[in-house]
Parts: C-alpha cells; sequence; structure tokens
C-alpha cells in the first residue's frame, strides 16, 4: 500500500517475487525455530503462506487500480529430452493457470521459449487488458498466514541439503565468472534463488533441524557435503580456471553457511573475492 501510494502514477503495479520473499521469509525469522521451511523443493506457490501472498497482493493491486503481476515459473525448455521436458512446460502451464485464476493481470518466465505457454493461458482465461476490477472476496490473509510456514516433519533430507549446495556453489563460481543468472538443472536460478539454498542451510545448521532419516543437519554434515560435491566437480571439470572458480565458490559458501552470523547477502563477500583476483 505504501509503495504504490508513493508512487502513484509512475507505478505500472507491483510483482509477486516469489524467491524473494522465501529468501526475506528465511533471513528475517532466521532465529526463530518454529520458522524453519522445508527443502525449498517443497515450498511452493500452493503453500499456505505463498498462497496468501499472492492473493493480498491482488487485493492490495486491485483496490488502488494497480497491476498485481505474477511470479517467475523458474522451468526451462529441456533440449534432446521430451519427457522431461513435457513436465517441465506441464509445470510452467500450472503455475500460470493458478495466477491467472488467482486474479493477477499478467506474469512473466524465466526463458524465452515459455512466452508463448504463458501468454496463450493468460490470452484463453484474461481475453480483456486487464483483471483489475477483481478484487478477492477471500479474507484479508493476516499476519499469521503470512508467516505460516509449511511442515518440516520428514520433509528436510539428505538430497535438499545436497540440492542447496550445488545451487548455491554453481551460482556462486558462475557469478565470479560474470554471470547473474545460471541454468542448474533445468531451472533458471538467479541470486534469490542462491540465497535461498545459502540462507536455509545456515537456519538449519543453525537450530540443528532433523532430517527425515532423523539425523540432525550439523556444521560438520554441510561441510563434509561441501567438499564431496568440490570432489566431484574436480573430477568432471577440465578447465582449471572454472575449477578455481568453484573452489573460491565453496570456500565462501562454507563460511557462510556454517558461520556464528549470518551475512546479508552472498554477493557481499563475493565482491571481495572478485575485487581481489582483479
Amino acid at each position: 500500500n505504501e509503495i504504490l501510494y508513493e508512487l502513484k502514477e509512475h507505478s505500472a503495479g507491483l510483482n509477486c517475487g516469489r524467491w524473494d520473499y522465501i529468501f526475506s521469509y528465511i533471513k528475517t525469522l532466521r532465529n526463530h525455530k518454529n520458522r524453519v521451511l522445508p527443502d525449498r523443493g517443497r515450498v511452493t506457490m500452493k503453500s499456505h503462506f505463498m498462497s496468501c501472498y499472492s492473493e493480498l497482493l491482488v487485493r492490495t493491486c486491485h483496490t488502488r487500480g494497480a497491476h498485481a503481476m505474477g511470479g517467475m515459473a523458474a522451468q526451462i525448455p529441456i533440449k534432446n529430452d521430451e519427457s522431461k521436458n513435457f513436465i517441465a512446460l506441464e509445470k510452467v502451464s500450472m503455475d500460470k493457470m493458478n495466477e491467472v485464476l488467482r486474479g493477477h493481470d499478467g506474469t512473466w518466465v524465466a526463458h524465452p521459449g515459455l512466452i508463448k505457454i504463458a501468454q496463450k493461458i493468460f490470452d484463453d482465461m484474461m481475453p480483456q487488458k486487464n483483471q483489475i476490477d477483481r478484487i478477492p472476496q477471500t479474507k484479508w490473509a493476516t499476519q499469521e498466514d503470512l508467516l505460516e510456514p509449511p511442515s518440516v516433519k520428514n520433509n528436510i533430507t539428505e538430497s535438499g541439503i545436497r540440492i542447496n549446495i550445488e545451487v548455491g556453489i554453481q551460482y556462486l563460481a558462475a557469478w565470479l565468472s560474470g554471470a547473474g543468472c545460471v541454468p542448474i538443472n533445468n531451472l533458471m536460478e538467479d541470486a534469490a534463488t542462491a540465497e535461498i539454498s545459502r540462507t536455509q542451510l545456515w537456519q538449519w545448521v543453525k537450530h540443528e533441524a532433523t532430517m527425515k532419516d532423523g539425523r540432525k543437519v550439523t556444521k560438520d554434515l554441510v561441510k563434509i557435503f561441501i567438499d564431496e560435491y568440490i570432489d566431484i566437480v574436480k573430477n568432471t571439470l577440465n578447465d582449471n580456471i572454472k575449477i578455481e572458480n568453484y573452489e573460491k565458490a565453496a570456500t565462501l559458501f562454507k563460511k557462510m553457511t556454517t558461520s556464528k552470523t549470518l551475512e546479508s547477502f552472498l554477493t557481499l563477500p563475493a565482491y571481495e573475492t572478485l575485487i581481489s583476483k582483479e
């Protein structure tokens, strides 16, 4: 409300930044053991606090006559694998269908190849230019709604930890090489998703979250998994410069995920590394 009021006619509307919201959620509530989130893959737009966030954004924007933009579907087209590509495109389609039905006026995607899919869904379901006149009639989302986390019981896994490590280190290594968006495991990862990976690990370690198999997430466990991932990278890559960037990224990531305090943004210490090598 405050942002729209201040910008008035200079604003086209607000965007449902899903990854930024999850990152902000973890960072802000990092010291609260009852606000720990499960594996990143289990935190979807169907999670209660995320669906409430989306609905509140639509209501806020439309009440003030502004556009409510949807969020980014992270999937990207998958070449040379028809079945996996079909699943990825179906996920994008469902995501955009949910957004237009919730009342969003437009959306965005992670890859140009997905524009037609998203545009067709919005054209079919929203033939008019926007649906600003549509204001959700459900009750207003409360503070409790916006802070209610999905259950972590049996939803923190070794696989989730290793995926966070892979995404965080790969992204940092690419960032040190000058790339701001990186396709990893058929998803487009950016600073916000890398931040989720980093802060999740830090919070799990801080509260010694219990994994599905009963083990606790500890500093030593995360360090072991990071070292194992870097060993795989070294045995896979033949480029010494890339390996060097991965090693620097791993050192940074290990420090940031196991330190006593949480760094505000991963790019802050990464800048120091970037500057030092110039």
